[in-house]
């Protein structure tokens, strides 16, 4: 009955409070160095850093407002597991479960799946940074997602959404970036003779 890993210690205390102060450390780190960049991201210039930095802040946002204004409730708030509310899809928009709601998407993966839209900046840097940037980021995001799910707080399509709504508000500034900054075009490299 209920979820006997919702109070356990290393769950609630590291991978959920840790993570989640982690992250916005991050995030912070991500702003100091527009300024002041260190490591892969001397490569860049100030526009991109600034790009990284916003859109790890905006996914975040963005997956906090939807989940603030989301009707539905966390699996330990089902009747089943000893809460009060009855099971209704995420999809169904305006129509209450009969408990607090607010748990769709799932916010706590969103402090992983919100540094996925960095890719976009670093891939014009170094691929393979990007490559490893991106996989970090998906990594840590479901792993952190398990996590939520061992205690009953999100389901799997919470976090899998979460890292969609992520990659899409990274795509979507990346598109508004590269509109009003764009990047100089590399010069064409030579056609080979007997080609």
């Amino acid at each position: 009955f209920g979820f006997t890993w919702r109070t356990n210690s290393f769950l609630v205390h590291v991978m959920h409070e840790g993570a989640r102060d982690l992250s916005w450390a991050l995030v912070t780190a991500l702003f100091i160095a527009i300024r002041w960049p260190v490591g892969v991201l001397r490569r860049l210039g100030t526009g991109d850093r600034v790009q990284l930095a916003l859109t790890t802040l905006a996914a975040v946002i963005a997956v906090s407002l939807i989940k603030h204004s989301s009707n539905t409730s966390c699996p330990w708030d089902l009747k089943e597991f000893g809460g009060v509310a009855r099971y209704v899809s995420h999809w169904s928009w305006g129509v209450p479960d009969g408990g607090p709601g607010g748990c769709f998407p799932a916010g706590h993966a969103s402090a992983a799946f919100a540094y996925a839209g960095g890719y976009f900046v670093l891939r014009r840097a170094s691929a393979r940074a990007a490559a490893i940037w991106l996989s970090v980021a998906l990594v840590a995001g479901l792993v952190l997602g398990l996590a939520q799910q061992v205690r009953g707080a999100h389901y799997m399509s919470h976090t899998l959404w979460t890292a969609w709504i992520c990659w899409t508000v990274g795509f979507a500034i990346d598109l508004v970036f590269a509109r009003f900054n764009p990047q100089p075009l590399k010069p064409a490299e030579p056609a080979h003779a007997g080609y």
